[in-house]
């Protein structure tokens, strides 16, 4: 028989956007009830995205950092996998122990509508559970895409998540798929001695962000020796049933590697949810639409993160659980959204907040724009790097910061910089006027500022 239980915020989904609604909302006081599907907390942030890949990332990085792979040898890929499993599995104990810490209580078991703020939770062996909420946040992420016409297996051609459970490194890969995931992993793969061979069907990979930021990440790719097929639709992918993926462009180039990589983007995770009970509907993209409280349609349904959409970033998701329960709670929201800032853990990182150039000018007209170069600077010198810029927008008198660019090591760390900057309104002249430690990427910030002023109008630099 059914038991009916009653809270003020129940939460479907314990990735980065439900834990942190639910530890919002328990530290202001209210009765939560958070729901996972799966049989642990964190959500595919902690067990399929961020913390594995980003995991593979840092290792990926230290051996770059001493010298690459040796021509001719792979990387143990089971010291890698075990590393990545040693961080999921600390991360989801700090995620339980925040939860806890804060008194939310969590419930393991698949969750549904049955009404509007009413969920049915359902856990084997175990009674059926009604939970009626004041507010219901849905926060159950987002899936691999599966193409029709790839033939993902899991076992020869991989997708985001089974890549993560390889217990072999290829000699070769095909990577499909010019977006975040995609460009994350090509990077990573050829660090490790992997000949990748990446396609998209765009001229260029990341096309949101600032085209001379990606060129030289491009760039690095190529010369790590990567392949890049911009602009290229694939005729067929097979398997042929030996040893090697076989994969046809339209131009009749044909590729051959040992394994696939299909990173094609997202989806919803939103099918069993029941949200026609609730009275809610996907739109043409198969997201939920929120207005900018984080609100759906449907009074006292909150949704957040990847079921909304982009920008689907861990971090944005932890902000949008955050302000959803502030809003619902009748809480200050004041949040800074435009200074949110985006990573891509690729190698090399990029990063940016704001605008870029090109937004710039669409909006304005013109823009005053500073880079420095990581090679000029003494720490780039010190640590031997050939490439990595730091680009600074300004408006058309090179006066308001109005974002910034990086490409290179430690571009999601200095990006908070900008970051700061942007959130205080601080000039570019700010840059100048500040001390930065000697010898850092840092202080590329001081150089970059440094063009800005000497692009600046005449009249304007004579006064400054």
């Amino acid at each position: 028989m059914s038991g009916t239980r009653s809270c003020d915020v129940a939460i479907l989904g314990s990735g980065p956007g439900g834990h942190s609604a639910a530890i919002e909302a328990a530290r202001a006081g209210a009765r939560v009830i958070l729901i996972e599907r799966d049989s642990r907390i964190g959500g595919e942030c902690v067990h399929r995205g961020t913390i594995p890949s980003k995991t593979l990332h840092e290792r990926a990085q230290a051996i770059l950092r001493s010298g690459g792979v040796p021509a001719g040898e792979r990387v143990p890929i089971d010291a890698l996998m075990r590393r990545k499993d040693e961080v999921v599995a600390q991360n989801e104990e700090l995620v339980a122990a925040q939860v806890d810490s804060a008194g939310a209580e969590v419930l393991f078991g698949h969750g549904r509508f049955v009404a509007p703020r009413v969920l049915e939770v359902r856990s084997p062996g175990k009674p059926s559970l009604r939970i009626e909420a004041k507010h219901v946040v849905i926060a159950t992420g987002s899936r691999p895409r599966k193409p029709l016409d790839l033939p993902i297996d899991h076992e020869h051609v991989l997708d985001s998540d089974s890549v993560l459970a390889m217990n072999w490194l290829p000699a070769s890969i095909t990577v499909f798929g010019g977006g975040v995931i995609a460009s994350e992993f090509a990077s990573i793969f050829a660090a490790l001695g992997c000949r990748v061979s990446w396609i998209d069907r765009s001229a260029r990979p990341l096309g949101f962000l600032d085209a001379e930021i990606v060129d030289c990440f491009l760039s690095n790719f190529v010369q790590s020796g990567g392949t890049w097929h911009g602009g290229r639709q694939v005729a067929s992918v097979r398997w042929d049933g030996l040893s090697r993926v076989i994969t046809q462009l339209d131009d009749g180039t044909t590729i051959e590697s040992e394994q696939g990589l299909v990173a094609l983007g997202r989806v919803a995770n939103v099918e069993r949810l029941g949200l026609a009970a609730a009275g809610l509907a996907t739109n043409a993209r198969g997201n939920i639409e929120v207005d900018a409280q984080l609100r759906t349609q449907v009074d006292g349904i909150y949704a957040v993160g990847d079921v909304i959409g982009p920008p689907a970033l861990a971090a944005s998701s932890m902000e949008q659980g955050r302000r959803a329960v502030r809003h619902m709670l009748g809480l200050p929201t004041a949040s800074n959204v435009d200074a949110t800032p985006s990573g891509i853990y690729a190698l090399p990182e990029m990063a940016c907040v704001g605008i870029d150039e090109a937004a710039a000018k669409a909006r304005l007209g013109s823009a005053v724009v500073g880079v420095a170069n990581f090679r000029d600077l003494a720490r780039g010198r010190i640590n031997g790097v050939r490439d990595g810029k730091l680009k600074l927008v300004a408006d058309p008198l090179g006066r308001k910061l109005l974002g910034a660019q990086i490409v290179g090591e430690g571009a999601t760390e200095l990006v908070h910089v900008a970051q700061m900057a942007l959130v205080g309104g601080l000039d570019v002249d700010a840059f100048v006027e500040n001390v930065f430690n000697f010898p850092t990427f840092a202080e590329a910030y001081r150089s970059a500022a440094l063009a800005i002023l000497a692009a600046r109008p005449a009249s304007l630099r004579a006064s400054a």
